[in-house]
């Protein structure tokens, strides 16, 4: 098993001891083996929508915790292929990625429909996939930041998708679009019986003030989690919070003084906690991205990630670069250290 402590180094007390003292655990519907009946046979999913979600929570090394680990790569169209697989040149090849996901004991993969569509005869019966509808891509130029469509519900549906994926930009001149789009594009994969996961992002250039970067702070990343749920997200992808007062800072919208001063702190466990609060309590579960690559540090950074999430009362983790532009056998082993943490026992909920 992976040394945590270790890991998070001179963090590791304020990490692994913190007691939440803003919003309580007891308030919270918290991951577990009986997540699907304890917490989603309240709503209104299909028993289609329920057996695809608890086949996520039954594959891979965290099989029956109620933890998600996922492999997402969708970089290819994000980023560009070259800037994506060039450290590694098999991923061009999608059956590369898939395997990868297998081999990690991921519970999921997610991908375009291009990647999952292209092996899906092959791998679709070895490990759940959840297909991407929505992207930005970097070609046109001047850039644009915008998210459109690449396939359809019934795409996913067809290549034996368990779940689809999509962004919103939240705070961007196109998210009342994007909302509409994914609203509709929600109510479709539930009618068909697949699991919802919204990546629920900021975009916007006023969310940056006095040389701080508000697009993940717990104030603003908790509204847009709150509409991800309003949408009919199952689960709610998000950056981890890095720091707090976007209203404050933006003097934009709507906020409360009580935000700041009872339901969070600096501490990072209580800012994801609030994140969490806004996905209804955890009714949609949370879980945090990885983030980019750093190179020696992405272990570490993953498994503090991981710690802050868990404990927080998050429901796992959805991380791509740091796992595929490293070597294969380097990559399993930092997904695998990421899942050590949700398999060990000493770290609780705060």
């Amino acid at each position: 098993m992976t040394d945590i402590v270790q890991l998070l180094g001179q963090e590791a007390e304020s990490l692994l001891q913190h007691r939440c003292m803003t919003i309580p655990a007891e308030s919270l519907y918290l991951p577990g083996a009986d997540y699907v009946e304890r917490v989603m046979s309240d709503n209104n999913r299909s028993p289609a929508v329920l057996r695809n979600m608890q086949t996520l929570y039954n594959t891979g090394r965290l099989a029956g915790t109620g933890y998600l680990s996922i492999l997402p790569v969708d970089q290819g169209v994000e980023h560009s292929a070259g800037a994506s697989f060039a450290a590694n040149p098999q991923y061009f090849d999608p059956k590369n990625i898939v395997e990868l996901a297998i081999e990690a004991g991921c519970n999921c993969v997610a991908s375009t429909y291009g990647v999952l569509a292209s092996v899906s005869r092959r791998y679709a019966h070895k490990i759940p996939f959840m297909m991407k509808l929505n992207h930005n891509e970097t070609l046109s130029y001047p850039a644009q930041y915008d998210q459109t469509f690449y396939a359809s519900v019934e795409q996913a549906f067809n290549l034996g998708a368990v779940a689809v994926g999509a962004t919103i930009y939240f705070g961007s001149e196109q998210s009342r679009r994007q909302i509409e789009e994914i609203s509709a594009a929600f109510e479709r994969a539930h009618e068909l019986g697949m699991v919802t996961v919204l990546w629920a992002y900021l975009r916007n250039n006023a969310f940056k003030k006095e040389g701080v970067d508000y697009h993940s702070s717990a104030d603003l990343t908790g509204q847009a989690n709150h509409l991800a749920a309003t949408i009919g997200a199952d689960i709610v992808k998000q950056k981890m919070a890095e720091n707090n007062g976007g209203y404050s800072a933006v003097k934009f919208g709507h906020t409360d003084e009580r935000v700041y001063s009872t339901l969070t702190s600096e501490n990072p466990i209580d800012l994801v906690r609030y994140q969490l609060a806004n996905c209804y309590m955890g009714r949609a579960g949370l879980i945090n991205s990885g983030g980019a690559s750093a190179g020696e540090t992405d272990v570490a950074e993953s498994v503090r990630t991981a710690v802050i999430n868990k404990r927080a009362g998050g429901m796992g983790l959805i991380l791509g670069r740091k796992a595929f532009k490293k070597s294969r056998k380097e990559g399993v082993a930092l997904i695998n250290a990421v899942q050590d943490v949700y398999l060990a026992k000493d770290v609780t909920i705060a």
